[in-house]
């Protein structure tokens, strides 16, 4: 008998999980599960790689089950809504393992994608749609999907979302759902607008905990190597991977472009290397992430966009080639190995100019990082500067990757000199 089997989910889920070979639910399973299936709403906070996925998809799909009636056209029982296609993926597809011999039908809507074959899909109506926001409010915006008969919603890495811009879609999104409903939320932490996004969505609800925010998983090793500057990152990069040329290793970068020049530069080198960002196509992101899956690619250079949306136990090392602006996205970042129970090792580079970063990670993760080389400097070297601010910090703001840009209200301006009250083009 499996220990899923005392949770009280119906014969066909117990099925499925056995036949899945899983038996023994993750403390966050055990505990949020029983409290939706009694039609609670959900707070779940708990670290990346600790099963959220069927801490919500196993009581989803129970009620979803006594909902027998086909889903009319263009609508939708449930929506999940997840900040990456990656991550959208990844959970349609462990929902697929559990419905795989019922009736219900899971749709997937994500940018990058054709928007056509969408529309077509959704005509039929689903049962349950996995959305990233922006996709959803592009099909909201053409009437290809209609929210009213959304009896559950779910919000998983709700924190991500909110760091991505995605809570103006958020506004736009909930009015259109229907009433009453239950709703889960599920993050890795709770910052202050958590809390506001919590307030807002979730009626009375109950709050599961199993890991305090910003801790790591137990079986990731940590260490920083403290370098002279960032010139010598590309060096000390090589040297690692050199040891253990067969290990899945995912690396971090800051930005999209510095990502595909390390990626390039590796491949070069005779690395087998591929890279995936917001510039790169939806397939080609499916098929650099199915490579490293497979072990065909053995290095995986990454920006943030995929820190949560990677769930593949057999990654070995995560190296932060480039600290992260966020001190959260670390803990995410190096939650990508470790897991189903696997030991991991997270490695970090800390140039001068980034040790402000490395002590806001260290002051959110409750510990120091133990150092593998180098020394540190005792006061952190001021980051680059634009003219028009002073202190440390980036050059120039950038919105997160995967939100989209707001509009220019000041795009059009009247001219000086010449332009006898025209306005400028």
């Amino acid at each position: 008998m499996s220990e899923f089997d005392t949770l009280g989910l119906k014969p066909k889920l117990n099925d499925a999980l056995r036949s899945a070979n899983l038996k023994t639910p993750t403390p966050i399973q055990a505990k949020a599960v029983p409290l939706a299936l009694a039609g609670h709403d959900v707070l779940g906070l708990a670290q990346t790689g600790t099963g959220k996925t069927l801490a919500f998809g196993l009581p989803l799909v129970d009620h979803l089950l006594d909902m027998p009636d086909r889903p009319a056209a263009k609508t939708a029982k449930a929506l999940i809504l997840a900040p990456t296609r990656e991550l959208v993926n990844q959970i349609a597809d462990n929902l697929r393992t559990l419905t795989g011999k019922t009736n219900l039908r899971v749709t997937v809507v994500v940018g990058g994608q054709s928007i056509n074959k969408q529309i077509h899909q959704l005509q039929r109506g689903t049962d349950i749609l996995v959305a990233t926001p922006g996709r959803l409010i592009d099909l909201m915006d053409r009437r290809a999907v209609l929210l009213s008969e959304v009896r559950h919603l779910v919000l998983d890495e709700a924190d991500q979302m909110l760091d991505m811009g995605f809570i103006h879609a958020l506004r736009k999104i909930a009015p259109k759902l229907g009433t009453p409903r239950q709703t889960m939320l599920f993050s890795a932490t709770m910052p202050k607008q958590m809390e506001d996004l919590s307030k807002a969505y979730l009626t009375n609800p109950k709050k599961v905990q199993v890991a305090p925010p910003g801790k790591a998983a137990d079986k990731v090793t940590q260490s920083v190597h403290h370098l002279a500057s960032k010139a010598e990152k590309p060096g000390k990069l090589r040297e690692i991977l050199s040891k253990d040329m067969d290990a899945l290793t995912l690396v971090f970068s800051r930005t999209k472009h510095g990502a595909e020049k390390l990626m390039k530069g590796l491949v070069a080198d005779g690395y087998n290397a591929a890279s995936i960002h917001g510039n790169k196509s939806q397939g080609q992101r499916d098929r650099a992430i199915k490579a490293f899956r497979d072990g065909t690619i053995t290095v995986l250079v990454a920006t943030d966009v995929a820190a949560r949306g990677i769930d593949i136990p057999g990654v070995a090392y995560v190296i932060n080639y480039d600290l992260p602006e966020v001190a959260d996205n670390y803990v995410h970042r190096i939650g990508r190995t470790a897991r189903a129970g696997r030991e991991g090792e997270a490695i970090a580079f800390c140039a001068p100019d980034e040790l402000d970063l490395l002590w806001q990670i260290e002051k959110v993760m409750k510990m120091t990082v133990p150092v593998a080389s180098g020394v540190a400097p005792s006061e952190p070297v001021a980051r680059k500067t634009n003219t028009r601010g002073r202190g440390r910090g980036p050059a120039k703001a950038t919105r997160p990757e995967g939100a989209k840009a707001k509009p220019n209200s000041n795009r059009r301006r009247r001219r000086r000199s010449g332009g006898g009250g025209q306005q400028a083009a």
